[in-house]
């Protein structure tokens, strides 16, 4: 399940959610004080790259239990596209590491918790010999239960912690509440522990806090997870052709608009527009910065940024994008049936939509076919994308727990990190053969005791390299992956990817409100030389000083590896 939006612009933390929820369902900033030293502490923020960060990272061992059809390139993740095979799934922890502990786990979590005691639990906890006792909380409103629970001085074992839920105090928490895992793990000390070994070592750089080595990462692409979607089937149909520019993408909005025949080319583009006229991601802050020409810039001060909202305002004003967008509603929370209906043909969204949307309409719909778009350079040319962070929830341990419960919570990651094609991983995400899904023609599908009881709990824990796969529909995982590729060409990382960073306290709400800004631009209730004041106000209220402290920090530390 993903969380719902509120508004049908997908936010920054919608697409950090369903990217989060929906790898977790396939697959199954932050106080970090320098590793260096010269920072600033407390308070005054840092970052966890450095020449001595290299020191605290795991040793990486690429897994041969199981070779993926299609391998990671350019960023991509690894795609399986053969159907599943139950008598010749791979066994990737031969023997339990649990030693029969319990550990408690808080979590967010999307719909109903199952009971405590159900079949998938059991499972799981025989497997992996732990018994874990989980703490579901609202996924929807984690950070309010989070905050109150690290100010407290009962935390449970374990604390899932996603990145968009570390604001305000959480970052100071996450140092002074949770154990340092580098005695387990820096090094050649994670070999005891083979599927951990096989996370990618940017994802274990996105687990450095406070100078130590705290959390157990969910990878996921660095490739953007946000695709222009749209209905192959109408355009195969219509003759439209897939646009390779911004006029291109303007002329076709144009050639599909009937507003009286109820539709439209588009929801908010946006974000599809920061793509096409390469505008540094925006998805957490520090990739917002980079240095150009020895000076640092941060993405809102960039005359890509302004093209790139004038762009998408005269999609909004040429009437073209679908109503309901323009209101704020709707198709935000739920773009499936109006897309469904054909009452717009294309709208920007995570990639797992790809597949959900395809999944959704397979038996009603048999024409119904979703695809994505390749993002074009606003004016023909090549794109220029910019890296997502490789890691974006994590888990941590308390301070206070001892090494057996230590020991047992990496046991259960070591299981929850398994890859796809091991009977770990199905498992961990499809639950027992026969209870929670059944195999028909190669293809799991999970019963109705699947549906309520194997979601949002252990995958949550630690997940393995990023993946994608698909039994049911192996040609949309292969085309989600090779569009990874495609794009992870023209993708560029700034000088901030991979390290995490949280700025000083002082900072914190500086450019809270660009967002909302952007969206009211966009919508024709604000014009850009709205932005362009807003952008100097920032400047004189803290983003010159802000820079400063950036670029003290690229020359302490060094800018990260291109």
């Amino acid at each position: 399940m993903t969380p719902n939006t509120a508004t049908s612009a997908p936010s920054r933390r919608s697409f950090l959610a369903s990217t989060a929820v929906a790898a977790a369902a396939v697959a199954g900033g932050m106080p970090l004080l320098a590793a260096c030293g010269g920072s600033d502490s407390g308070s005054g923020g840092g970052t966890s790259a450095g020449k001595s960060a290299k020191k605290l990272l795991p040793a990486y061992v690429a897994t041969n239990v199981v070779t993926p059809d299609i391998a990671a390139k350019n960023g991509s993740a690894v795609g399986f596209t053969s159907k599943l095979d139950i008598a010749s799934l791979k066994t990737s922890v031969p023997k339990k590491l649990g030693k029969g502990g319990k550990v408690s786990i808080m979590s967010p979590f999307w719909g109903s918790p199952p009971k405590s005691d159900n079949s998938y639990y059991k499972a799981m906890n025989d497997l992996i010999g732990v018994d874990v006792e989980w703490q579901n909380q609202d996924g929807n409103t984690y950070d309010q239960k989070l905050g109150a629970v690290l100010a407290s001085s009962d935390i449970p074992d374990v604390v899932v912690i996603p990145g968009w839920n570390m604001g305000g105090k959480i970052p100071s928490a996450i140092i002074g509440k949770f154990a340092d895992l580098g005695p387990y793990l820096s090094g050649d000390a994670i070999k005891q522990y083979p599927n951990l070994a096989a996370i990618p070592t940017d994802a274990w750089q996105r687990s450095l806090f406070g100078g130590k080595l705290r959390g157990l990462p969910q990878p996921s692409p660095y490739v953007t997870g946000i695709v222009p979607l749209y209905r192959k089937d109408i355009f195969d149909k219509e003759g439209y052709q897939v646009p390779t520019s911004a006029d291109e993408f303007m002329a076709l909005c144009k050639e599909i608009t009937n507003a009286k025949a109820k539709r439209w080319a588009c929801l908010d583009m946006k974000w599809t527009a920061f793509q096409s006229f390469g505008v540094l991601s925006g998805s957490e802050k520090p990739l917002g910065w980079n240095l150009v020409d020895g000076k640092l810039v941060y993405r809102i001060e960039t005359p890509e940024y302004l093209e790139a909202l004038e762009w998408t305002r005269k999609l909004f004003a040429a009437g073209y994008v679908h109503p309901d967008a323009k209101l704020g509603k709707s198709a935000a929370t739920d773009p499936g049936p109006k897309f469904a209906a054909g009452e717009f043909l294309i709208y920007a969204q995570n990639i797992s939509q790809w597949w959900s949307r395809t999944a959704e309409q397979a038996t009603q719909n048999p024409n119904y076919k979703i695809w994505g778009m390749d993002i074009f350079g606003h004016d023909g040319g090549k794109p220029t994308l910019w890296a997502e962070q490789p890691a974006g929830i994590f888990a941590f341990v308390s301070k206070k727990a001892s090494e057996s419960v230590i020991r047992d919570v990496l046991a259960v990651a070591n299981v929850t990190a398994a890859p796809y094609g091991t009977k770990e991983y199905m498992l961990t995400n499809y639950g027992v053969e026969g209870t929670h899904y059944t195999v028909k023609n190669g293809v799991p599908t999970k019963t109705d005791q699947g549906n309520n009881e194997v979601i949002n709990a252990y995958v949550m824990v630690a997940s393995p390299t990023a993946t994608i796969a698909h039994p049911d529909f192996p040609e949309v995982a292969k085309a989600q992956v090779e569009w990874q590729q495609r794009m992870g060409a023209f993708t560029k990382k700034s000088s901030f990817y991979g390290m995490q960073i949280t700025e000083p306290s002082r900072y914190t709400n500086l450019s809270n409100d660009f967002e909302q800004l952007e969206d009211d631009i966009v919508r024709g209730r604000k014009k850009i030389s709205d932005m362009q004041q807003a952008v100097s106000d920032w400047k004189s209220k803290g983003g010159d000083q802000l820079r400063d402290w950036y670029k003290k920090l690229l020359d302490e530390n060094g800018p990260a590896a291109s």
